[in-house]
Formats: C-alpha cells, sequence, structure tokens
C-alpha cells in the first residue's frame, strides 16, 4: 500500500525560478520517510504542499487516496504538522500547550486532558508538564511539539527540520522519540542532517534544486553507488582516475572516488606519499548525497521559501 504519493508536483513563485519542479514518487504506509536536501531544495516548499497549507503550481498529491487539495478538509483531521518555525509558547506549560492544542482540534475537554496526560507518559516527560516552557531546554520545547502532534492522534505527522538548532544530546534524545513515534504512526520528516536521516528513515528521497534525484532504502542508495568506499581529496590537488571505481568532483572543487576497500587502501597510500589533504571511509549517506548532488550538504538553519517567495 502507499500511503502517498506526489504526481508531477511543480511549485513555481511569482517572479521566481521553481522551488519544485516535476516531483514525483510515491512512499508505504509506515514507518519514517526522511527528505533531505540542502538549504533552499525546496524541502519546506513540498511538505506545506503535502500538509495541505500551500497550492502546487501544477500536479497533484494524496495521502490515503485522499487529494490533498481537493480532501483537505478530510485530510486535516488524520494530519498533524510541526513546522520549521513552530515553537512552545513560553508563557504556557507544556500541559496547557498540548491540551489548549487539541481542544483546538475539536477534542472535548475530558478527552484532551487525558491524551495530554497518556502522551506525557509515553514519552517519559512527566515531570516537565506543569512547568513553565520558558524554563525548559531547547530538546525538550521541541520534544513537547512532538507530543502536541502525537496527543492529537493524527496518523500521519510532518515534522518539518524538527531537530535543526539542538545539541548532539538533545538531537539524540528527540530520535529516540521519534523511534517511539514511527511504531503506529507514519512520519514525514525533513532534514539535512544526514546522519538523522541514516539512523531513522526507513526511506530516504534526496531532493536538489526542487527536483528529486534520489529515492529509496539507505541499501537502494547504495546501490547506486556502486562501491561501498568513499575517499574524498580535500584540496583541489590532481589525482589520478582510479584504476577501479568512479571519481567525480564536485561544484566546490573536492574530489570524490569511490572504490572497493583494496583501491581505496592504495589511493590512499599515494595521496599520503604526496603529503595530499584526504578523507576515508565506508560509504556513508553523506558520500552518496555527494556522489549523487556533487555538493556537500549544509548545517545551518534556513527556511527554503526564503530563497523562493
Amino acid at each position: 500500500m502507499q500511503r502517498l504519493t506526489c504526481r508531477h508536483i511543480s511549485k513555481k513563485y511569482e517572479g521566481k525560478a521553481y522551488a519544485l519542479k516535476d516531483v514525483n514518487f510515491s512512499v508505504p504506509a509506515k514507518g519514517i520517510f526522511a527528505l533531505i536536501g540542502r538549504n533552499g531544495a525546496g524541502k519546506t516548499t513540498l511538505i506545506r504542499i503535502l500538509a495541505t497549507q500551500l497550492t502546487p503550481t501544477s500536479g497533484a498529491a494524496s495521502i490515503d487516496d485522499l487529494d490533498v487539495m481537493k480532501d483537505a478538509p478530510r485530510l486535516r483531521d488524520t494530519i498533524a504538522c510541526v513546522p520549521q518555525e513552530a515553537r512552545a509558547i513560553n508563557w504556557l506549560t507544556p500541559r496547557q500547550f498540548i491540551f489548549s492544542y487539541l481542544l483546538w482540534r475539536g477534542f472535548g475537554y475530558s478527552k484532551a486532558s487525558k491524551r495530554t496526560t497518556d502522551t506525557a507518559k509515553k514519552l517519559g516527560i512527566e515531570k516537565y508538564m506543569d512547568m513553565a516552557s520558558r524554563k525548559l531546554s531547547g530538546g525538550m520545547k521541541r520534544k513537547v511539539l512532538v507530543a502536541t502532534v502525537m496527543a492529537s492522534e493524527a496518523d500521519i505527522i510532518f515534522l518539518d527540520e524538527p531537530t535543526t538548532g539542538l545539541d548532539p544530546l538533545s538531537r539524540a534524545e528527540l530520535w529516540e522519540t521519534l523511534v517511539k513515534l514511527k511504531e503506529d504512526h507514519f512520519i514525514f520528516l525533513t532534514t539535512h542532517y544526514l546522519e538523522e536521516a541514516e539512523k531513522l528513515a526507513d526511506m530516504i528521497g534526496i531532493l536538489d534544486g526542487g527536483k528529486l534525484m534520489a529515492l529509496g532504502t539507505l541499501d537502494q542508495l547504495r546501490g547506486k553507488v556502486k562501491y561501498p568506499y568513499s575517499v574524498k581529496v580535500l584540496d583541489k590537488s590532481n589525482v589520478e582516475k582510479p584504476e577501479v571505481g568512479d571519481m567525480i568532483t564536485g561544484v566546490d572543487g573536492i574530489k570524490q572516488i569511490v572504490t572497493t576497500e583494496k583501491q581505496a587502501r592504495k589511493i590512499a597510500k599515494q595521496l599520503i606519499d604526496k603529503g595530499v589533504r584526504f578523507s576515508i571511509s565506508p560509504l556513508s549517506l553523506d558520500d552518496i548525497f555527494y556522489y549523487i548532488v556533487k555538493k556537500p550538504i549544509e548545517e545551518e538553519n534556513y527556511d527554503d521559501e526564503k530563497e523562493w517567495s
């Protein structure tokens, strides 16, 4: 069963280039789908279209066979979204924040109260529920946002860059929360932290310049590269093409060689002898991304719509 389908989605903001161009894919019914891409790739634009917040210029999309434009009112009862810019309200406690959100979604007083308490227990955040949100750590504030959409009983949850700006410990704690959440929810996650996608996602899409460049499980994406090791030359030194493997030159001038372990070791020895700076590692999602997009991925927080609007 395909839970979410995009059919040739394009979005062009007035007077600007296309933010999305002919995006076409389907993803199955469970787990976490991670959409990765550089800042400005179009991730936020796509997630807003799928969450019924933005109309595409052309194309169509459906969730559980409901059209995201024609059936938007019905879909909003089954989806929940945490936008990139979402923040907990400082003068409310987490309990008040979650409870108010559930009332807004149409829950009765008693059920909203029970759902708020039950969700806090499930995520292990009971002791923070009556603290002022302004006193919470950044990681805990993000957990409260996830708890809010989780409490809504929405089957499908959209999370736009949920861990951006968090320290490594807080990010790891939120990953644990998302692993629990995916047991009985479908999560559409956008991120430019490739380690995050590598650890969490059941399926990954790579978006660049508004175009979908690749789609699949991590193993399927590895299969697109064919070789298990990556050597990156970290300056613009001349490097000979490997006897076995492929070499690409990115737009930043960095050369990446993907090859066998034996050949990688041989290349490493040659580069050491020449005094050339390089890195060598088994193929990671970062290496796959660079191989496909030919650009590094940034770490800064950024809303891709600002580039287009």
